[in-house]
């Protein structure tokens, strides 16, 4: 048997696409399988097969020691065959930039439409984005079976015009129903798959990774994949005002852009600080972590909910009613903490990390409020559906 897996260029789409594959060739190692993703540049691009474990991870001095454990205990991320397809967003305006695009799109297309006649896949499962339609609607017209995995609340606009070229829908959350109305009969909830290696630790074994106390508040900073500017120069500002800084300890994921700023400015603090570009061993920091700074992306949620994560969630802007309705689920369930990014400042920061940080009941609350979830087997679940169709 054989199954394609395609997914667009970011960590939200790319990481449950692997989880998915990484639970595949465990259960059923007989299976073959591709992985095609958008040529477009990503993150994604320096851990391909072949490039050396140290390029994932931070080169910043302050973090020398966690960097070679997590070199030391991380694999590659891309374990799999993998193509690539052009493809780049397209916008409803006329410019020489959105003209490209278009041909792009046509090139992709076509590359798509070359890759299922040469791989012959018996399943099609999709990630979502512009990237997967082109692929989902061929392999409709060829007779081929199709899954599309939504990992947002909100539908992307890739899988709502999918919707009716596909033969099983699976969602993330179960609110995600009532924009696929005209497809119930479709509809799966699966939640959203996340990568075998995310297991839970025992909280000192996390802590002993980073060279922490096990007597200290840890809170994790992260932004997506690529980091966010507006959270690292917030935090930044935020823990430098806060009074307590001894009884607090960091791990933040700032992106590549913004390490060495970042690693300057600490210099200053007298406060504990594991400053990463990137961390491919993601369990270690959600198992020694008491608190979460971070975006709203499904993926990121997802995560939360598997390791209960105490959360102050900022939506990225740009892609504000995805992320403002993830973080809406944590914080209708009681474990989370909405600020928005235009109203992010240091001031709202500091205190709403002081309000936790000195009220250790709060964050008991807020990780027992995780149990309103129903988890399951996520992967397993997605991959039942997947074998169904065949």
């Amino acid at each position: 048997m054989k199954i394609l897996v395609i997914a667009g260029s970011s960590g939200g789409h790319i990481f449950p696409a692997l989880g998915f594959l990484d639970a595949l060739k465990h259960r059923h190692d007989n299976i073959d399988t591709l992985l095609v993703l958008s040529s477009q540049q990503g993150f994604w691009h320096e851990y391909l097969p072949g490039k050396n474990i140290k390029n994932q991870v931070s080169n910043c001095r302050s973090t020398e020691d966690a960097v070679a454990k997590d070199a030391a205990s991380s694999k590659k991320i891309f374990d799999c065959k993998v193509n690539y397809i052009s493809i780049s967003p397209v916008r409803l305006s006329f410019s020489f930039k959105n003209f490209i695009a278009i041909l792009k799109l046509f090139k992709g297309a076509l590359e798509s439409l070359i890759i299922l006649l040469t791989y012959r896949p018996d399943v099609v499962v999709a990630f979502g984005t512009l990237v997967c339609i082109p692929m989902v609607v061929f392999a409709h017209a060829f007779g081929i079976k199709t899954v599309i995995h939504e990992q947002n609340v909100i539908p992307g606009k890739a899988n709502r015009f999918l919707a009716k070229f596909t033969d099983k829908i699976a969602i993330s959350f179960d609110e995600t129903k009532d924009y696929f109305k005209d497809y119930e009969s479709k509809i799966i909830l699966t939640g959203n798959p996340i990568r075998k290696e995310l297991e839970r630790i025992d909280k000192n074994k996390a802590l002993d990774f980073f060279g922490f106390s096990k007597d200290k508040f840890t809170i994790l900073i992260m932004g997506g994949s690529q980091g966010s500017h507006s959270i690292n120069l917030g935090f930044l500002k935020a823990i430098a005002a806060i009074s307590d800084k001894f009884k607090i300890q960091i791990i933040h994921l700032a992106g590549a852009l913004d390490c060495g700023l970042l690693e300057q400015s600490y210099r200053d603090l007298n406060t504990d600080i594991k400053l990463f570009r990137f961390l491919d061993s993601m369990q270690y920091a959600y198992s020694a972590s008491d608190l979460v700074v971070s975006r709203g992306g499904a993926s990121t949620i997802t995560e939360f909910i598997f390791f209960k994560l105490p959360a102050i969630i900022i939506p990225y802007p740009f892609a504000y009613k995805h992320q403002a309705a993830n973080a809406k689920v944590l914080e209708k369930a009681g474990s989370a903490i909405i600020i928005k990014d235009n109203e992010l400042d240091a001031d709202i920061l500091k205190e709403s990390i002081e309000e936790l940080l000195n009220n250790p009941d709060r964050i008991k609350t807020m990780r027992a409020c995780y149990d309103s979830f129903l988890w399951f087997n996520i992967n397993d679940l997605l991959i039942d559906e997947a074998l169904s169709l065949n």
